[in-house]
């Protein structure tokens, strides 16, 4: 592999900017590598940007033969820039193969974030990865929190960990230039050309639509991301005036703003304990304005007097 210096200036100059705006205390972060042509690129760029400032974890899923050969490839490049890297196992649960595998990788660099004593984890998602993002959505009809894609920072309440996203206005092709420049072997993951994935089908649409423009695509999602924030604000502000806690629960007196009246409606649910999907959410909502009620993600809602009554889903009798 060649010296980082054969990458183009300009985008380490990018690289850094944005590592500026995300981690504004210079603290060191952790990388999130895989072997792929992206990640590879951001290790490239960050030892250019910020030698010795990062550490490096590459993630075994156990899913395919190749995935050890791929996490050898990261260590041996850590290797020889002199960065410190550590292959993380884990073991992916059943269901949604590719939600399950995101699950298990955040958990595990979650842990080695903290034992590390890292900043943040950086993901090299990109610039056509928001594009993606937002088309795919918008085809599932999602709201505002679901079309603001991908955001630059996100801190994960629940793994007590920050995750930063410093590629965000780089390319697919301006990171495959600094592979390409720099002489690096990157590994090919088969899935990326699998089309029973969404984002596959999507990227493949998305490589005969030469009129897209992804980059206002992806600003687009930075707008909504925004958006998305105000109105979780707006939330914040409403919910001393609107929801009162209970012995059992919560009790919601709905306001005019169909919005918020979703928003804190899932937050008691939330703070009930409860993990509602989006649309679970919206069709409860529907049901509370009509006057009817229903059982979600073991809570039980009613109205009373107007109001909308948050309890705990009673057992369920057996024998």
């Amino acid at each position: 592999m060649a010296a980082s210096t054969a990458i183009d200036p300009a985008l380490v100059a990018r690289f850094k900017a944005a590592l500026d705006r995300l981690n504004p205390e210079g603290a060191k972060i952790g990388l999130a590598v895989s072997g792929g042509p992206d990640s590879m690129a951001m290790l490239l760029l960050a030892q250019a940007a910020i030698p010795g400032g990062f550490e490096v974890a590459t993630v075994d899923h156990g899913l395919r033969p190749e995935a050890k050969d791929e996490c050898a490839l990261v260590v041996a490049a850590c290797a020889e820039l002199g960065v410190p890297c550590e292959m993380l196992s884990v073991e992916v649960g059943e269901g949604n193969l590719q939600a399950k595998a995101r699950e298990a990788r955040y958990r595990a660099l979650a842990q080695w974030a903290k034992r590390r004593d890292l900043a943040a984890v950086a993901t090299a998602h990109h610039v056509d990865d928001q594009a993606e993002t937002l088309l795919m959505r918008l085809n599932r009809g999602s709201g505002v929190a679901g079309l603001a894609g991908v955001r630059a920072s996100q801190w994960h309440d629940d793994l007590q960990f920050t995750i930063v996203r410093p590629l965000l206005d780089l390319s697919r092709a301006e990171l495959a230039a600094v592979v390409a420049q720099a002489g690096q072997v990157v590994a090919g993951d088969p899935s990326n050309a699998d089309p029973h994935f969404d984002r596959v089908r999507m990227r493949q649409a998305l490589a005969d639509c030469d009129w897209l423009d992804r980059s206002a695509l992806a600003q687009s999602a930075s707008n909504l991301a925004e958006a998305y924030e105000a109105l979780q604000e707006y939330a914040r502000l409403l919910w001393p005036q609107m929801v009162a806690q209970t012995e059992d629960g919560f009790v919601l007196r709905p306001g005019s703003s169909r919005e918020m009246n979703r928003r804190l409606l899932a937050k008691a649910m939330q703070e009930m304990g409860g993990r509602p999907r989006g649309g679970d959410v919206a069709r409860l909502l529907a049901r509370l304005e009509q006057g009817e009620g229903g059982n979600v993600a073991g809570i039980l809602a009613k109205v009373q007097g107007g109001r909308w009554v948050l309890t705990p889903e009673p057992p369920r009798r057996t024998g």
